[in-house]
């Protein structure tokens, strides 16, 4: 951390990786807790020689420098007051004659966690919110769970080898590994092939199956005794994702507790359900046959969530919401790596390695649900704003969001053209994303279509070149150059081009609206009144009667009195080509 660095934090609150302490004559007890949550979390900056000062930061100085340091680090490289060694790297700055300490923290590796205090596991903590939380019992299992040296889904399960799997599983998957690999094992039965693939395993005599076996193939009364928990809850919902309220109740819904073969066919018959557009799709395998860019997005992520999330985690389950604009797909367990390591290509550490390698043995994922990269350029091909990728380290999960925006509009576009500067594709993305967002990182530039790091600093660097975007925190950030915050600024409340962008986005909002109504009446039969009630209109309008009529032309909806459309008691209900 530099200079610029620490006067910008010192401007703004205490941010989630970066903690103050006055520490003036000596190290604060509660600089410990910090250490403990940085570790366990994804690390930070701890800060000696600042005080609090009128609801802000302001440099006091370290006294004894020496003295401070150098009891800090020996309690953090002696193992006296951690159960681990602390991965740290100390600087110091002097500021207006006073000394600023410095400490990096570095992220412990999971098979590290929990780091805790004075030899008891209950003083572990995390960061979280800008502040340090003692771990709860159900956040020590899990980190307990992910430091062992065997695999959650490698555990092995007395269970009856002949006898825990559903048939019709098996039989589906062998039926795309034989597509694969022709003729490899058609002589094996269902109990030969499991164990030829290390799913069944020898135990003191028997043959028994993993955990994964379980977990792929297992039948739906034994998956439900050992995973009390959904493996999926998957709903559609008639909002916008910035405009949801979970009290709202969702248009359609299935919560998945089989097999995650079962769990897949059930998710992709619903998106096929409820796609924005038609498409074909093979019966038997669920594959779509022109493999578009929006169904390669969602299909590699609904997959990362089934193979990737935390099955030793019965206290939350994982969830696939569909909104009008978006996806949002969250599940229990973060990822090992960071999302800038997921971005790069090459082999990664694997919570659920067997499952994992099932999947890639049939192809029905293009990466086995670690194809974040296939993910990422099939929804950049589609023109929308890169995906939100969080690992949660926090809270130990991983949610990933898909937003239907356009990257490039018709007010980014013309804002260019107004500046008079000449950028290639990927600068325009770039520079896109950082008018309407105001910042962007290095790694939302590799999200925005798979770059490299090199390529994302390349670019943004060209842009710092061309005084449209200024570096901040160490070049990790990226701000809207200031000179033009105002004009970006007026130019979206100009009501001359608002009027312009709303007349080219008209046809996408009848569509949205059409979208909304076939949802609002998937399993229901509704009234006019209770479409619009069900959709947020406050009472039925002009926009929803032509979009009520067009459906019925189209003969995706139909009366439930067609011989008395004007009765007062009409409702309308999807026909089967809705």
């Amino acid at each position: 951390m530099n200079r610029q660095e620490l006067i910008s934090r010192l401007q703004g609150f205490e941010w989630n990786d970066i903690e103050f302490k006055r520490a003036r004559g000596g190290v604060p007890e509660d600089a410990y807790k910090t250490v403990s949550a940085f570790a366990n979390t994804s690390g930070g900056y701890l800060v000696f020689g600042v005080r609090e000062s009128a609801g802000g930061y302001e440099i006091s100085g370290v006294e004894d420098v020496d003295r401070v340091q150098n009891d800090f680090l020996s309690c953090l490289r002696a193992r006296t007051k951690f159960n681990r060694t602390i991965g740290v790297e100390e600087s110091h700055l002097a500021i207006e004659d006073k000394t600023v300490l410095i400490f990096r923290i570095l992220p412990a590796d999971k098979h590290e966690r929990p780091v805790y205090l004075n030899e008891n596991i209950r003083k572990s903590f995390i960061r979280r919110g800008g502040g340090d939380e003692r771990c709860t019992q159900s956040e020590i299992q899990r980190f307990l769970r992910d430091a062992g040296s065997s695999p959650y889904d490698a555990d092995l399960l007395d269970l009856d080898a002949k006898d825990f799997y559903d048939s019709a599983s098996v039989k589906w998957y062998r039926r795309l590994f034989d597509e694969r690999e022709p003729g490899r094992h058609e002589t094996l039965d269902d109990v030969e092939f499991l164990k030829e693939w290390g799913l069944l395993v020898e135990k003191e005599g028997r043959c028994v199956p993993n955990r994964a076996a379980l977990l792929l193939f297992g039948k739906a009364r034994l998956v439900r005794t050992h995973l009390s928990r959904p493996v999926a809850d998957f709903q559609i919902i008639s909002a916008n994702l910035d405009q949801w309220d979970p009290q709202r109740r969702w248009a359609d819904r299935i919560v998945i507790e089989e097999n995650i073969i079962q769990a897949w066919l059930a998710i992709a018959e619903r998106y096929m359900k409820h796609a924005e557009r038609p498409f074909e799709i093979d019966a038997a395998t669920l594959r779509r046959h022109d493999a578009p860019p929006d169904y390669i997005a969602f299909r590699e992520a609904a997959i990362n969530l089934l193979i990737h999330q935390d099955y030793g985690d019965m206290g939350r389950h994982a969830q696939i919401q569909m909104f009008l604009n978006g996806a949002r797909f969250w599940n229990p367990g973060d990822a090992f790596v960071s999302v800038d390591e997921l971005l790069n290509p090459g082999p990664k550490e694997l919570r659920n390695p067997n499952l994992v390698a099932a999947f890639r043995r049939i192809g029905l994922s293009d990466q086995a649900g670690t194809g974040i990269r296939a993910m990422v350029q099939s929804w950049h091909r589609l023109g929308n704003v890169p995906p939100e990728i969080r690992n949660l380290r926090d809270s130990q999960a991983f949610e990933l969001v898909l937003r239907r925006e356009r990257l490039l509009t018709p007010l980014q576009k013309r804002f260019v053209k107004d500046l008079g500067v000449h950028l290639n594709d990927r600068e325009a993305s770039v520079f896109a994303y950082a008018c309407s967002r105001e910042q962007v990182t290095v790694t939302d530039v590799r999200a925005l279509g798979g770059f490299t790091v090199a390529d994302a600093q390349r670019v943004l660097e060209q842009l710092v070149v061309q005084n449209l975007v200024q570096p901040l925190d160490a070049g990790k950030v990226y701000v809207l150059a200031p000179h033009l915050r105002p004009r970006y600024a007026k130019l979206s409340s100009d009501s001359a081009f608002k009027q312009e962008s709303r007349q080219s986005q008209g046809r996408v909002e009848e569509e949205s609206i059409s979208i909304q109504i076939l949802s609002a009446l998937t399993g229901n039969t509704l009234s006019k009144a209770e479409i619009a009630q069900s959709i947020g209109k406050q009472k039925v309008d002009g926009q929803l009667n032509k979009e009520v009529r067009t459906l019925l032309d189209k003969g995706f909806i139909e009366y439930t009195i067609p011989d008395k459309p004007n009765s007062r008691m009409q409702k309308y209900r999807l026909t089967k080509k809705g």
